[in-house]
């Protein structure tokens, strides 16, 4: 029998088993969340090409150089992500502090930019309801686009706020040297979730903020 390891779950015969389970239920789990965000872009093509007008006029509205910003931060986000993963697989303490404490950082400046373009939005009139006091042409269609915009845009933001929740855990984990050496899968499950999330706002970028800027 092997002797008992620090890091292996007693349901686990050892950490190869353990690390392939852990990984199959993160995958499973982002197959669930490609079906949700798939059926809003699905949703989203479908009044898109019933109503491509109030698309582009909606879009035009949206400020591409905020998104730019949150697209290139999250980017950078990715990236000390990985490098957090990589320091942690190697044991390196201070180097996986920094990174953690590096992607929570672009994550607070996305979210801190997300809700400046919000109440830009609400200041404009064009928050769908009761707030939406805007006055132009195909105003119902348009304001089926915002709709879009802040559900898809919203949950995106949700599932960034988890993301950071997960991360300043794993800070505190590290500071307690939990996750050094062979314990590293919670970092690099939490580095597929957050890659996940930042591909998902790569989509959003074009398909909300530049359809409205061709020719």
């Amino acid at each position: 029998m092997p002797e008992p390891h620090g890091a292996l779950a007693q349901q686990f015969e050892d950490l190869e088993q353990q690390h392939e389970s852990a990984t199959l239920g993160m995958w499973l789990f982002l197959i669930t969340e490609i079906m949700f965000f798939g059926g809003l872009f699905a949703a989203y093509a479908v009044y898109r090409s019933t109503h491509p007008e109030a698309w582009h006029n909606g879009s035009r509205h949206l400020d591409v150089v905020m998104g730019g910003i949150n697209t290139a931060v999250l980017i950078s986000s990715s990236l000390t992500m990985a490098l957090a993963v990589r320091a942690a697989q190697l044991s390196k303490k201070t180097a996986l502090l920094a990174n953690l404490a590096l992607t929570i950082a672009f994550g607070a400046v996305f979210l801190g930019i997300k809700a400046i373009e919000y109440h830009h939005k609400l200041e404009a009139g064009l928050v769908p309801g009761r707030f939406f006091t805007y006055v132009g042409p195909d105003l119902d269609h348009l304001q089926l686009f915002f709709l879009f915009y802040f559900i898809m845009t919203g949950m995106h933001a949700f599932h960034m706020v988890v993301g950071l929740v997960v991360l300043a855990v794993l800070v505190v984990m590290t500071l307690k040297g939990r996750l050094l050496g062979d314990f590293y899968k919670p970092v690099e499950l939490t580095g597929l979730y957050w890659h996940f999330v930042d591909v998902v706002w790569i989509f959003l970028f074009p398909l909300l903020y530049l359809i409205g800027r061709h020719g």
